[in-house]
């Protein structure tokens, strides 16, 4: 059996290191929060449309969609 450890100095993507979760940067924030502002306008309407169509409110409102809806996004743009 070999020692696979000898010379690591944590540097091995088997250990975490090089996937680990990283802060969100002030770019994430300002590309979130536009793509958030143009998500509400498109949010609204599908809200009214699923209001009209299946006559009852949705269960989310337009807001939560756009949120959701830029939670999704935000981080493709920045998966490298």
């Amino acid at each position: 059996m070999s020692d696979h450890t000898a010379g690591d100095h944590g540097t091995s993507y088997s250990h975490g290191q090089g996937h680990g979760l990283r802060t969100p940067r002030i770019e994430f924030y300002v590309y979130f929060a536009l793509i958030f502002l143009v998500a509400i306008p498109f949010a609204t309407l599908a809200w009214i449309y699923g209001l009209i169509r299946d006559r009852q409110l949705p269960v989310h409102g337009p807001m939560a969609r756009a949120w959701r809806e830029a939670g999704a996004i935000t981080p493709a743009i920045f998966r490298p």
